[in-house]
């Protein structure tokens, strides 16, 4: 009788699961075919506009086209991938004077939560660790795609920005101008479905 209710109790919880969230799909993001990018947009003393990328990462999402609100991603940058296509720019930004990569070489996004806007777009909010200080960020961020590719995969594809003030994340701007202390923040990826 023991067995039974226990069994019961089982496929009674089982049943109160919403059907979307068990058909929740993970994805890995495809960084091995580079179609992936964490790229920066930040101003260069007021006159023109400084642009990198961050070359090595990897990262996972969640993603169901039926219960977006479950949506959820995390990635890891190498942050001495920097690349600004200019070696001495790249050393000094590395250095303790901005992202101190050699005490703090990587850093995190872990998100909290995801909120539908309409039609493929949303805000994805979440944890963001650089520079060893942890601050939640919020990235509007747009479904650019999903289906199957030529190869048999099934991928879905987001891209989203959003504007970091530097200073919160410990990383003194107060020598530069004003226009300095924030940096645009741009991904974009497609994840293969596992």
């Amino acid at each position: 009788m023991m067995k039974k209710s226990v069994m019961a109790a089982a496929v009674a919880a089982a049943a109160l699961v919403p059907l979307s969230q068990a058909q929740a799909a993970d994805y890995q993001i495809d960084t091995e075919g580079q179609h992936a990018f964490v790229q920066f947009k930040i101003n260069h003393l007021g006159f023109s506009y400084i642009l990198g990328s961050f070359e090595e990462f990897d990262g996972q999402f969640s993603y169901d086209a039926d219960d977006l609100a479950s949506s959820s991603v995390e990635m890891e940058v190498q942050v001495n991938s920097l690349n600004s296509n200019h070696a001495e720019r790249d050393r000094h930004i590395l250095s303790g004077d901005f992202l101190n990569a050699s005490e703090y070489p990587t850093a995190t996004f872990t998100s909290t939560g995801f909120e539908p806007t309409g039609d493929n777009e949303g805000v994805v909010t979440g944890e963001l660790t650089l520079h060893g200080e942890t601050r939640e960020i919020e990235m509007p961020v747009t479904l650019m795609g999903e289906g199957e590719d030529p190869w048999g995969n099934y991928r879905a594809g987001f891209e989203g920005s959003t504007m970091l003030t530097l200073g919160d994340f410990g990383i003194d701007m107060s020598d530069f101008p004003e226009a300095m202390h924030d940096v645009e923040l741009y991904v974009t990826f497609e994840g293969i479905r596992q």
